[in-house]
């Protein structure tokens, strides 16, 4: 069944990320001292007494969308997206946690809050759904936890003291959270396919997933890298459970600026790692660059299934064999991956992204595919007969059997007289002789030697 989803609002910089994280129990939201880091919601999940929920970190809400001199001095572009934001989320949530600062004090951005939070409840059985927990965070010594009678004036009920920093007074927190929940069943392990959204700053990565989702769940912009976590979104498609993940946009690393961005990328790496097959977006107005080819590189190395997405279709002058030769400059620079499909579709109209998911499913199936023994050593005897290894030393490779031992992705061991005396392009030539017969369509495959004993 499905879990209870708790909220984290507040203004900027109350320490709604630093709590994400602590309950989380991992750094997967960025923390900075510039107010307005956070901007997409994101989504882990947590336990607490064996129960199990999903918590929604979001963006610090603004109320000075009209002023020159914003609180969200990091995201002051984006105001108005990260409070639709956080309202959604709060629509969406079971139980709200509302941050405070007690260092600070009550602020009128936190009484604007605390009023949007009051208008976003509604009754259920004579009860405000979802009930809203004041959470007075950085109360880091003993004065400013006595201090936290203040914010009953927010008229939200009892302030709940912590450190999100240290962990103090989060136990308390909990309890309290878990008795909020509605009762419900425990949901099973998730087994949704993982597909992670990837490519290099503003190629469209966020149009694409909301167009996929079919609303808007993250923020779109024409600024390149407004996306700075790995986003999960949840979805159903024809009966499959998917969790898309929208990445921050990777720049060569020469490019990268300390900080906020560097943590932004190395979270896009996580999501690769994470994932089972990668969306790689290409922007078509740009083309092919060396930063793609590098990150279908990571993809590799990471050896996940891949679909190349050519995005922006719809802004170029085509006649008829423009998608032709954009796919020939296509295979040549991603000549290291000849297996992977290629789309072309535009996040802007919809134009063909009806078939990103499908694709994306078909690459998945493939990833889990196995061959029998039996099919496997047909295949190596074949390409044996049809071309010998060299010999080296006076020694030729012999391969005897091989076997599938592993999908996700398709490994195979080969038991041979000596591992040494294969030549890599011997190994292509084995992995091109299995694609003839079995594609394995946008999935790397690994091939193994043995000796044998």
């Amino acid at each position: 069944m499905i879990k209870p989803v708790v909220a984290l609002v507040g203004r900027p910089n109350v320490g709604k990320s630093t709590l994400f994280n602590r309950l989380s129990g991992e750094q997967l939201a960025i923390v900075d001292d510039v107010p307005g880091t956070t901007r997409d919601r994101l989504l882990s999940q947590c336990e607490w007494n064996g129960v199990q929920f999903d918590i929604i970190d979001t963006g610090g809400i603004d109320p000075s969308s009209s002023s020159k001199d914003p609180l969200s001095i990091g995201s002051a572009d984006y105001i108005q997206q990260i409070k639709a934001q956080a309202q959604l989320a709060v629509r969406e949530a079971d139980v709200v946690l509302f941050l405070v600062d007690a260092g600070s004090g009550i602020t009128p951005a936190d009484h604007e809050v605390a009023d949007m939070l009051r208008r976003n409840q509604r009754k259920v059985d004579g009860d405000l759904k979802p009930p809203i927990l004041l959470v007075a965070n950085k109360a880091d010594n003993a004065k400013t936890r006595l201090g936290v009678t203040q914010f009953y004036e927010l008229g939200i009920g009892e302030p709940y003291p912590i450190s999100a920093q240290h962990g103090t007074g989060t136990g308390d927190l909990l309890d309290a959270l878990v008795a909020a929940f509605p009762i419900v069943e425990q949901s099973e392990e998730d087994d949704s396919v993982k597909i992670a959204i990837v490519g290099k700053p503003n190629v469209g990565k966020s149009s694409l997933l909301n167009r996929l989702v079919g609303e808007e769940r993250v923020i779109v912009s024409p600024i390149a890298g407004t996306t700075r976590d790995a986003i999960d979104t949840a979805i159903e498609y024809e009966g499959v459970p998917i969790t898309l993940i929208d990445t921050a946009g990777m720049r060569r690393r020469g490019r990268i600026e300390p900080g906020v961005e560097k943590y932004s990328v190395l979270r896009a790496m996580r999501a690769i790692e994470r994932c089972e097959v990668a969306l790689m977006v290409v922007d078509a107005t740009a083309g092919m660059s060396a930063q793609d080819a590098h990150i279908a590189g990571f993809i590799l190395e990471a050896w996940k299934s891949t679909v190349v997405v050519v995005n922006k279709w719809d802004a170029i002058q085509k006649d008829t064999y423009t998608a032709e030769q954009f796919t020939e400059v296509i295979r040549r620079d991603l000549n290291f991956l000849p297996y992977v499909p290629i789309l072309y579709v535009s996040a802007l109209t919809g134009q063909r992204v009806d078939q990103v998911l499908p694709m994306a499913l078909r690459v998945q199936e493939e990833r889990l595919a196995r061959l029998t023994t039996g099919q496997l050593n047909r295949l190596i005897q074949r390409a044996q007969d049809l071309h010998a290894p060299t010999s080296r030393t006076g020694r030729a490779l012999r391969i005897y059997y091989g076997t599938q031992v592993r999908s996700d992705p398709p490994t195979f061991m080969m038991y041979c007289n000596d591992p040494k005396l294969a030549h890599f392009t011997y190994i292509r030539f084995l992995e091109n002789t299995i694609r003839k017969e079995y594609p394995f369509l946008g999935t790397p495959i690994r091939i193994v030697l043995k000796p044998r004993r």
